[in-house]
C-alpha cells in the first residue's frame, strides 16, 4: 500500500467587510451586502470556542422565567447624575446601572474632553471611576484632566489596549463608571485580527457588555466615525449597546450638540448644547440667546427661524446670499441645511412666488455651525433668499417658521406653542407662521401673529 502524504494546511482566512461585517471567501472590490468599495479585509478565521467555554456576550443569570410584576423595582431604575445637566437631559436623567453607552463624533470634536468631565462629575462625589485609554498615555490623559479641572484622586487612569486586562483592572478597582477610549483600539489575544477589525470590535464590545451587565457598572465606549459621519465598525455594535450618543458641530464653531440616536432608557428627542472653550465643554442652558448674540442688525438675507430639535425649541439665524453667477454657471453652496431642500425651495420661489434666482449664485448658511433638518425651517430659508435678492432686510424682531410645499403652500408644523414661547422669551414681537397653526392657537401668545397659507403671502407680510 502506497503511503499517502498529507498536505499541511495553514490557517483558513476570510475577507470580512469592515462596514457591515459580511464575510466572503475571496477578496472583492465592493461588498455585496452594503455596496461599499474597498472595505473587505483579509483576516484569519477564528476557531470555534472550546467545549464548555461561555460566550463573551453571555449575560444570562441562569434563573428561571418569572412574572414581570414580580421583578422588584431595585437599583436598576436608579439613575446616576453625571453633573452635566445638558448631558443628563439627553440621557434621560443620568446613567443607568449596567448600561452600555457608545459615544461617537468627528476627530477633535471633544469626545474625550466631554467624557473626562462626565467622569469628574461622578468622581467629585467621592465615587471611584476608571478611564482606560488606548490612544494616549497616562501622562497625556492627566495633562488634559488638569487643564479642564478634572484631576481628582478618585479618577483612576490606565493606558491599556487588551480588553481582558481592562476588565481585570475594573474588577479590581470596582469603579462606579468604566470608560474605554476607544473601542477601535482595544483587542483580545484570542483573535488574530488587528485592533479595529470587525471581529475585534464586536468581540471586545461583547466582553465589555458582559462586564457591565453582570457587575451593574455603567460602561462608556468612545467610537471613531467614518468620513460620512457614521460610527465606524459593524452595525451590530450600535445594536449591541443601550445608548448611542453623537457629538456634532462645525470645526469652525465653538458650539457642540450632543444628541441620542438610540436610547433604551429615555427619549431620543432631546439634545444638549455645549460650548468648547480652553477649560473644556461649557454647558449652554439658553442656546437661542447665544446663537443670536452676534446677529447683524439690518442685514439683508438674515432671518431668525424658530426651529425645534427634538423637544427643544431653538431660535437660529439663517443667512442667505444671492449674487451674480460667474461665467454663466450658477453655484450652490450650503452649510447647515440639506442642499437638496434648498434647490427645491429655489424652484418653488421661481415658479410659485415670482422670484427667479435659479440663474444666480446662491449661498445658504446656518449661523453657529448647527445642522438643521426639520421642514419647519423651509419658510425661513425662502424668506432669507428673497430678502437677499431684493436687498431689503427683514425686521429684527420678527421670527419665521413653517414648511413649504411644492405648490407654494405653507404647511403647519408641530410644537408651535413652544416655538412662540421661546421667541417671546427672547424679546421678539412678531411671528410669521402657517395659517393652520395660527387657527389652532388660543390668543396671541404675547406676539403679533401673522398666519399665511402661501409663500407669496409670507413674502408680502415681510
Amino acid at each position: 500500500m502506497s503511503a499517502i502524504k498529507s498536505k499541511a494546511r495553514g490557517p483558513r482566512t476570510v475577507h470580512r467587510c469592515q462596514g457591515c461585517g459580511h464575510v466572503e471567501t475571496r477578496w472583492l472590490g465592493r461588498c455585496p451586502a452594503c455596496n461599499e468599495f474597498g472595505t473587505l479585509v483579509e483576516e484569519i478565521q477564528a476557531g470555534a470556542p472550546a467545549p464548555g467555554r461561555a460566550s463573551a456576550a453571555l449575560v444570562a443569570d441562569g434563573a428561571p422565567p418569572i412574572a414581570a410584576t414580580d421583578v422588584p423595582a431595585d437599583d436598576a431604575t436608579t439613575r446616576m447624575p453625571t453633573g452635566l445637566v445638558e448631558l443628563d437631559r439627553v440621557l434621560g436623567g443620568g446613567l443607568v446601572p449596567g448600561s452600555l453607552i457608545l459615544l461617537g463624533g468627528d476627530p477633535g470634536i471633544g469626545k474625550s474632553t466631554l467624557l473626562l468631565q462626565l467622569l469628574a462629575g461622578i468622581a467629585g462625589r467621592g465615587e471611584t471611576v476608571l478611564y482606560a485609554s488606548g490612544e494616549e498615555s497616562v501622562a497625556q490623559t492627566a495633562m488634559r484632566a488638569r487643564r479642564i479641572g478634572a484631576a481628582l484622586p478618585t479618577l483612576r487612569l490606565v493606558a491599556e489596549t487588551d480588553v481582558d486586562v481592562i476588565v481585570a483592572h475594573a474588577r479590581s478597582a470596582r469603579p462606579a463608571v468604566l470608560a474605554v477610549d476607544s473601542i477601535q483600539t482595544v483587542h483580545t489575544n484570542e483573535l488574530d485580527s488587528i485592533p479595529g477589525a470587525v471581529g475585534q470590535v464586536r468581540e471586545c464590545a461583547a466582553r465589555l457588555m458582559r462586564y457591565a451587565k453582570t457587575q451593574g457598572v455603567p460602561t462608556i465606549l468612545v467610537g471613531h466615525v467614518t468620513k460620512d459621519g457614521s460610527i465606524a465598525g459593524p452595525k451590530t455594535l450600535e445594536h449591541l449597546v443601550d445608548v448611542v450618543l453623537q457629538v456634532e458641530g462645525d470645526g469652525g464653531s465653538p458650539y457642540r450638540v450632543v444628541r441620542a440616536h438610540k436610547n433604551r432608557f429615555g427619549s431620543t428627542q432631546e439634545i444638549g448644547v455645549f460650548e468648547m472653550r480652553g477649560g473644556g465643554m461649557i454647558e449652554v442652558p439658553e442656546p437661542s440667546a447665544h446663537l443670536l448674540a452676534e446677529r447683524p442688525a439690518g442685514a439683508p438675507g438674515s432671518v431668525v427661524v424658530a426651529s425645534a430639535d427634538g423637544n427643544r425649541p431653538l431660535l437660529v439665524e439663517v443667512q442667505a446670499l444671492v449674487a451674480p453667477a460667474a461665467a454663466g454657471f450658477a453655484r450652490r453652496t450650503v452649510a447647515g441645511v440639506d442642499a437638496n431642500r434648498v434647490a427645491l425651495l429655489l424652484a418653488v420661489l421661481a415658479q410659485r412666488a415670482g422670484h427667479d434666482v435659479l440663474g444666480l449664485d446662491v449661498f445658504v448658511n446656518v449661523a453657529g455651525g448647527l445642522r438643521l433638518a426639520e421642514p419647519a425651517i423651509d419658510l425661513g430659508i425662502a424668506c432669507a433668499l428673497a430678502s437677499s435678492n431684493f436687498g431689503r432686510a427683514v425686521d429684527a424682531k420678527t421670527v419665521v417658521f413653517g414648511e413649504v410645499g411644492l405648490a407654494g403652500e405653507v404647511r403647519a408644523v408641530p410644537m408651535a406653542e413652544q416655538r412662540l414661547a421661546e421667541a417671546r422669551k427672547l424679546g421678539f414681537t412678531r411671528c410669521i407662521l402657517p395659517a393652520q397653526n395660527r387657527a389652532r392657537l388660543e390668543g396671541d401668545a404675547g406676539l403679533e401673529l401673522v398666519g399665511v397659507d402661501r409663500l407669496s403671502a409670507a413674502l408680502a407680510a415681510l
